[in-house]
């Protein structure tokens, strides 16, 4: 079953929206970057262009002290790795029945570097003060060994779970971990061949199903993990897949499709009703002119109503991935009111994703690798009813924080690009690797998130913006 592509021309779907306006009348405008942050007092802003580390800065030393913006860094964990690396693609918190804080993120950056690193698997650490957080677990089963982007965690489940995977696919081992009754020590419920090959994932709020996903292979497989002794799949269906996530009520799952297809919005309620043998409809697609490769699409509400925040990895010249191509996707606020027409409202870019400007950044330290660059990765909220921001990590120019509150205009405001250091094993040349999904602690106006070479950080938003 093939799924093409529905394309809106962006120039047509752009005086469409600026015809409609906003709620206030103002026109709503989606091309062109995301307004900058106006950076307040304890800052060290970016030199240039909104989220470039310029060569000049690294041979200046600019880049050796990060860069911030309205954020303040609390804690870290990991250092640079001489052997593998230190962060991976997802960082995820649960909080246990007694008000245990943990943080839990893969350390596999990229394969075959899990291989030779003598502390691969998913990092546990204990977030009580999380000025110094205490690594208390390293998870060495084989999904948790290299789940490449699955790691994921059911908050009402109280369960973690990944499916073993590489940037193509490893075999489909799902493992699974209860989080109860102590996050601190994970206990493993269950490892099983269910996932049907691997790479990113998706799991019902109520912590119940788990989506095995591969971009690469059509193999979407929901698997059962109710039950605390064996792991059941459930379905199988002719979809290729990136991340997906799930709504609230567990019956619609929202993929970041394979294939150059965008978005696919998918009605999975008789899996989520355990009914026999599961039918899945399609319900839309939506794809987009500048689209790379889409990640991960996460819905959310605001002010009632629908959305869902999608991103892109990579750049390309038009067809895969090219290394430091001219088209790139970054990420987008998609109305899904109607969800049988999703449309696009807003994008969420910087200038250095700017067709304009990729020439004057193109031999900036990292810009040049086709896995990595000025790009997107993963975009997170910190609540899927009224976040006011959402957090995106985009590699070379770091964490970046936007104001969503009101999803047709999206702006920045704020940023902490990690301080870079020279490599001790210079395979790639001296750059951020921000990759991660990132977590949230709203109480405290904290971001957890990893970079590849840098490790697990704490931050801080900082002078009111959030």
């Amino acid at each position: 079953m093939s799924h093409p592509s529905r394309t809106v021309p962006a120039m047509a779907l752009a005086l469409v929206l600026a015809a409609c306006g906003g709620g206030d009348g103002r026109p709503v405008v989606i091309d062109g970057p995301t307004p900058k942050a106006d950076c307040g007092p304890g800052s060290n802003p970016e030199t240039g262009l909104q989220g470039r580390v310029s060569r000049e800065d690294h041979l200046s030393g600019r880049a050796a002290e990060g860069y911030t913006c309205n954020t303040e860094l609390v804690g870290h964990f990991g250092a640079e790795n001489p052997i593998g690396t230190v962060g991976g693609f997802k960082v995820e918190r649960y909080t246990d029945s007694s008000g245990r804080d943990c943080a839990y993120y893969d350390t596999t950056l990229l394969y075959p570097t899990n291989l030779v690193d003598f502390e691969a698997g998913v990092n546990v650490l204990d977030m009580s003060d999380p000025a110094h957080p205490v690594r208390t677990a390293r998870l060495v089963t084989p999904a948790m060994l290299s789940p490449h982007e699955s790691l994921v965690v059911s908050q009402q489940g109280g369960v973690l779970a990944a499916v073993l995977g590489n940037p193509s696919f490893y075999p489909g081992i799902v493992d699974v971990y209860d989080l109860e009754p102590d996050c601190r020590q994970p206990r493993l419920r269950s490892s099983s061949l269910t996932g049907v090959l691997g790479h990113e994932s998706g799991i019902s709020p109520d912590g119940k199903t788990f989506y095995s996903a591969s971009p690469g292979t059509p193999t979407l497989t929901a698997v059962d993990i109710s039950n605390p002794l064996v792991s059941q799949r459930l379905w199988t269906g002719n979809y290729t897949s990136h991340g997906l996530s799930i709504s609230a009520d567990g019956n619609r799952a929202y993929l970041a499709a394979g294939n150059g297809n965008g978005v696919l919005i998918l009605d999975v309620s008789e899996i989520q009703a355990r009914k026999p043998d599961p039918q899945v409809r399609e319900i839309a697609a939506i794809s987009w002119e500048n689209q790379t490769i889409p990640q991960n699409a996460i819905p959310f509400t605001r002010d009632g109503k629908p959305y869902l925040l999608e991103i892109d990895e990579y750049s390309s010249n038009g067809s895969g991935v090219a290394a430091h191509g001219r088209i790139v996707g970054a990420g987008r606020i998609i109305d899904i009111s109607d969800e049988t027409h999703p449309k696009i409202v807003s994008n969420l870019r910087l200038e250095v994703h700017e067709p304009e400007n990729r020439d004057l950044i193109a031999n900036d330290p990292g810009a040049q690798l086709p896995v990595q660059g000025y790009a997107g990765h993963y975009c997170n909220v910190p609540t899927r009813v009224d976040p006011d921001i959402a957090a995106c990590s985009m590699i070379v120019s770091g964490l970046r924080i936007f104001d969503i509150r009101d999803p047709t205009r999206p702006r920045e405001i704020a940023y902490f690009n990690a301080p870079v250091n020279p490599r001790v094993t210079p395979v790639f040349e001296a750059s951020n690797w921000a990759m991660s999904s990132p977590a949230f602690v709203p109480e405290r106006k904290e971001i957890w998130y990893t970079d590849g070479y840098g490790g697990f950080y704490v931050v801080r938003v900082t002078n009111g913006v959030w």
